[in-house]
């Protein structure tokens, strides 16, 4: 896989969100921050996370999507079930993932971090195309960017995320990136 220029990915299908601006010019991207997402929750496939990611989502095509529709958020990257790798936010730029967040002692972790959503949930695991894909995924932004870490979203939102989950393999996935 090959970022250009703008942190864009020819690998993947780009889908541009509205949901991103540009980081403070003295923000580097050191950390990467992965997520889970499922819409409605539990279910996968369809076109519902693409809908949020691009403001999009019909609130009357699920009672869950009532209380999400008018939320602003995006990632960098999505990781279908199936391996499929979709780009919302050129790296480059801010994408709203984060929210309320810390590492390290920094606040505002969309500043400096990449975002990357696996499709899944808390509660199941994730799935070997699913591992493979983010495994190429990272090591080339880590050979891209000055990547410090890679952690979950509830290690820089603890308390208000969970995400990925006790079913994502940490050992797995740093594993696979040493090979």
């Amino acid at each position: 896989m090959k970022l250009d220029d703008a942190g864009l990915l020819a690998e993947a299908c780009y889908q541009p969100s509205p949901n991103c601006d540009e980081r403070p010019a003295d923000s580097g991207i050191d950390l990467l921050v992965i997520h889970n997402i499922s819409l409605p929750p539990g279910e996968f496939g369809g076109d519902a996370i693409v809908d949020l990611f691009l403001n999009r989502l019909d609130p009357q095509a699920h009672p869950f999507y009532e209380g999400i529709a008018g939320l602003r958020v995006s990632s960098h990257f999505l990781i279908r079930r199936d391996g499929a790798l979709l780009q919302f936010v050129p790296c480059s730029k801010r994408a709203w993932h984060a929210g309320l967040s810390q590492w390290c002692g920094r606040d505002r972790c969309n500043d400096f971090s990449v975002g990357i959503e696996l499709e899944g949930a808390d509660d199941l695991p994730f799935s070997d195309a699913q591992y493979e894909c983010l495994t190429v995924l990272a090591r080339t932004l880590y050979d891209r960017y000055p990547i410090q870490a890679s952690v979950g979203h509830s290690d820089i939102a603890p308390g208000r995320k969970t995400d990925p989950g006790p079913y994502f393999s940490w050992t797995r996935y740093f594993s696979a990136l040493e090979k």
